[in-house]
């Protein structure tokens, strides 16, 4: 099971810049999309059928604005719109989709850059989000959880720790809530194989950084402890541009 996670800050717009002509090189199985920024019916979704790839989307509610939505070849046995919290699905940011015992979670975690009713809106997503998860791991043990996470976690996952100490993505209370996560039975899938810096996933706009690699590394593909010994090898695809985020790849052995 080969899967990519990938923020495309617009799927329109990442389309116009190549996306189709990657995802006919065959670079996964499993596709997993943030920000997509649009519904279904506005984007020519019968180029990703012609390459083999079925597409379950998750909008939200506001148009041009955030929404999930995964491209795959294998089917899944379930599929679940959501994770049953009002504002968090109004924004479509959760979706859940299962392949025999292994259960996918799809996530766009908020944003706290454009202020404090946002960040605290984070905050309030993440408690949420992790009670989401801590149930749905005690049904389907086997979980992966991969999207763009908005937070960098270590000091290793970002260009310039010390400067960045306040600013939203890398704040002391997000990087414990990542801690708390991972304690509570998850993996760092890209850590297993990829212990060295200067590998990110995002990069600002501004100032020429990701000419210059000055990044983020804040999407992930995470996986239960009961998933880890089926970890085959995971990367960070930086020469692939479609959006200021690139893919993160996994693949997992599967029973």
């Amino acid at each position: 099971m080969r899967i990519i996670t990938y923020n495309v800050n617009g799927l329109r717009s990442a389309m116009n810049k190549g996306f189709v002509d990657w995802l006919a090189t065959n670079p996964a199985d499993i596709i997993c999309l943030q920000e997509v920024k649009a519904h279904r019916e506005n984007v020519d979704f019968k180029q990703f059928e012609a390459l083999g790839y079925n597409d379950y989307w998750y909008p939200a509610q506001k148009k041009g604005y955030s929404g999930v939505a995964v491209l795959t070849k294998m089917t899944p046995s379930f599929v679940q719109y959501g994770n049953g919290y009002m504002q968090s699905d109004a924004e479509g940011r959760v979706i859940r989709l299962d392949f025999e015992d292994i259960t996918l979670v799809n996530a766009y975690f908020p944003s706290g850059t454009s202020g404090d009713e946002r960040q605290t809106y984070k905050y309030q997503w993440l408690e949420e989000f992790y009670g989401y998860l801590d149930e749905l791991k005690t049904a389907r043990p086997k979980l992966v959880v991969c999207g763009d996470y908005n937070i960098a976690h270590k000091a290793i996952d970002i260009h310039n720790p010390v400067s960045n100490k306040n600013s939203s993505g890398f704040l002391p209370e997000e990087r414990a809530w990542m801690d708390k996560f991972f304690q509570n039975g998850f993996v760092d899938s890209f850590r297993v194989f990829n212990p060295q810096p200067d590998e990110y996933s995002w990069w600002s706009f501004r100032a020429n950084a990701r000419a210059n690699n000055k990044g983020w590394r804040i999407d992930y593909i995470n996986v239960t402890n009961p998933l880890e010994s089926q970890l085959v090898g995971a990367s960070i695809m930086q020469d692939v541009k479609h959006s200021d985020h690139c893919p993160v790849y996994l693949q997992l052995k599967t029973s």
